[in-house]
């Protein structure tokens, strides 16, 4: 006679398990089905950020400019400290010699003065204040030597202070170098979108370039705008001679340049010395603010931070040092905002 026996049910564990885990799949089957894939960003996208980071690194550029610029402002600042706290010493010694030569003969007579003991002593505050009460050195002397000592101290104040504004910018430099490091990341990371482009779409940026600086300099140079004279003019055909030369961080020429790198060259060649960053730039001479008054040659400066600066071509036109990867070239002065001119 045949057995019949029950088929064994699945636990309720079992079928907890198998349910759950079905129903995760069909959620990420679905989630799959509905992700759309990811999209290569344009050649303008991707332009745009390149443009957007070449702007950051230039800000971090012209600070760190900055910084470099103060550093070796006060490292002469510091030289002129420690000659003076030579001098002030050798002074100081000269003073001593001259008593101890006193004091010499006084011992040869039979005995030394008392004032001069303290003197030579290996204190020579507290010779001064022992003396002061004794009152056995003439009072010239003491004035004399209470003058070098005082200027000694001073000295060597402005020395230590020099020495704590040195060390914060350092710090400073240190600081701006880790800034630099992230934006040259960033920088990295906008090349590497540029080499997922096609040769062609590559080709077209270089050429969409390329056509932009030929016609801003057509424009410059066709327009009403008068020629530069003077300084200015020594100035921006300085600038002229370098147009092709290539952007280089901290770069002052004669054959690189950064944007204030640029400027601060060409008017050393018409031998006016102008600050060496774009901010301190903005500072001196006379400011335009309007475009149509600008003439060739005169300082002009973009964005809010005043982190870019050029020299006005003529007609709307910039002549400048743009960005990494970029050369000495025109550009209209629309492509930026523009906040002021500046007349040297």
């Amino acid at each position: 006679m045949a057995s019949h026996r029950r088929p064994k049910q699945p636990s309720r564990a079992r079928v907890t398990v198998l349910t759950t885990a079905a129903a995760a799949a069909v959620a990420i089957s679905a989630q799959a089905a509905n992700a759309a894939p990811s999209a290569k960003p344009s050649k303008d996208e991707v332009k745009s950020k390149v443009d957007a980071l070449y702007g950051q690194a230039e800000q971090a550029t012209e600070k760190y400019n900055g910084a470099k610029e103060k550093q070796e402002k006060l490292q002469k600042e510091i030289s002129t400290i420690q000659d003076n706290v030579a001098r002030g010493q050798q002074e100081l010694n000269k003073l001593r010699d001259s008593l101890g030569s006193l004091a010499a003969g006084q011992y040869r007579s039979g005995g030394i003065d008392p004032s001069l003991q303290l003197f030579l002593s290996s204190n020579p505050d507290d010779y001064l204040d022992k003396a002061s009460t004794l009152d056995q050195l003439s009072g010239q002397q003491v004035d004399a030597l209470k003058k070098i000592q005082d200027k000694q101290r001073e000295l060597a104040q402005e020395r230590a202070e020099a020495t704590e504004k040195l060390k914060d910018l350092a710090s400073t430099r240190t600081e701006l170098g880790k800034k630099k490091q992230e934006v040259q990341s960033k920088l990295a990371e906008a090349q590497k979108l540029l080499n997922s482009l096609t040769a062609a779409e590559k080709a077209q940026l270089a050429a969409d370039q390329s056509r932009a600086s030929r016609a801003s300099e057509r424009s410059a140079l066709d327009g009403n705008t008068p020629p530069a004279s003077g300084r200015a003019g020594a100035a921006f055909s300085a600038a002229q001679s370098r147009i092709g030369s290539p952007y280089v961080y901290g770069a002052t020429g004669p054959s690189s340049f950064d944007c204030s790198g640029l400027t601060s060259w060409a008017y050393a060649q018409a031998g006016v010395s102008i600050p060496r960053t774009s901010e301190s730039q903005a500072n001196i001479g006379t400011r335009i603010y309007s475009q149509s008054q600008l003439q060739v040659g005169d300082l002009v400066f973009f964005y809010g931070d005043l982190h870019h600066v050029g020299l006005y071509a003529g007609n709307g036109q910039v002549l400048h040092a743009p960005h990494t990867g970029a050369v000495v070239r025109y550009e209209a002065i629309a492509n930026m905002p523009f906040q002021f001119g500046v007349r040297v």
